[in-house]
């Protein structure tokens, strides 16, 4: 039964964009499991409170200073996180910014480069950079975080669903591609959640959207988030890879 365990104690997940929001909460949820958290971020700030919450919680993790927008930093930074306990079992590529843009607008090419360089490039340099460690690991996971804007759209958000739906398709090619030596590749899709992506929408607006659009009726929380994401990393979710799974209240199941 140890290779269908439902445990994550002692192994090593990297968790980038973990400053705040679900990278944070995915943290604080993989390390109460006793995973070793490795938490990236370029907020140097906001990683010091995440380890902190963690240590408060009993866990372990270390912060890792890492811009995922620059190749080098990602290389740097993921050999750095492989020599902290000499090995590498769990990737979490949670890091992603946003920026609304009308397509003729004159800053929309400065947007869209940003956009894709952090929240769909910067998915597969971390991987190429992990994928020696991986490859040593007892149940190497990788697990990419889109969005359901990679599902539907938004108007003025073209830049960001493009690059979400990039991360499915690549999550898709890699599962395939790394199949055979039993690295599982899969995608969580969250939708409508309190994090400081919506944290400027009034809470009047995020009632109207959430009523009329979700099956919950809600905006999910990023612990709901991060249960999912860990789910797909124990050693017994070993079949399971190219899975693109929606975490957003049944917002996709909606015809109206």
């Amino acid at each position: 039964m140890e290779r269908f365990s439902r445990s994550i104690k002692g192994m090593v997940a990297l968790v980038t964009g973990a400053a705040s929001g679900m990278g944070r909460a995915t943290a604080r949820v993989f390390a109460a499991e006793g995973a070793w958290v490795a938490c990236a971020d370029v907020n140097e700030e906001g990683l010091a409170e995440t380890v902190a919450l963690v240590t408060a919680d009993g866990g372990t993790a270390r912060g890792f200073h890492i811009d995922v927008g620059e190749a080098a930093a990602i290389a740097r930074g993921v050999a750095e996180v492989a020599r902290w306990q000499d090995r590498l079992d769990i990737v979490v590529n949670n890091a992603g910014v946003s920026g609304f843009r009308p397509i003729d607008d004159e800053g929309y090419e400065e947007n869209w480069e940003r956009i894709v360089r952090i929240d769909l490039t910067a998915h597969q340099r971390v991987i190429r950079a992990a994928l020696p460690h991986l490859r040593k690991s007892p149940s190497p996971r990788i697990v990419n975080i889109a969005s359901t804007e990679a599902l539907g759209a938004t108007a003025y958000d073209s830049a960001y669903c493009a690059a979400k739906a990039g991360v499915t398709g690549l999550t898709r090619a890699l599962a395939l591609e790394l199949g055979k030596e039993g690295i599982t590749v899969n995608c969580v899709c969250p939708g409508p959640i309190r994090t400081g992506m919506t944290q400027a929408v009034p809470e009047a607006d995020k009632d109207l959207y959430a009523r009329r659009r979700t099956a919950m009726r809600r905006y999910g929380e990023p612990e709901e988030v991060a249960h999912v994401t860990l789910s797909l990393c124990l050693p017994a979710a070993s079949y399971i890879t190219g899975a693109v799974i929606p975490v957003d209240g049944g917002l996709m199941v909606r015809n109206a």
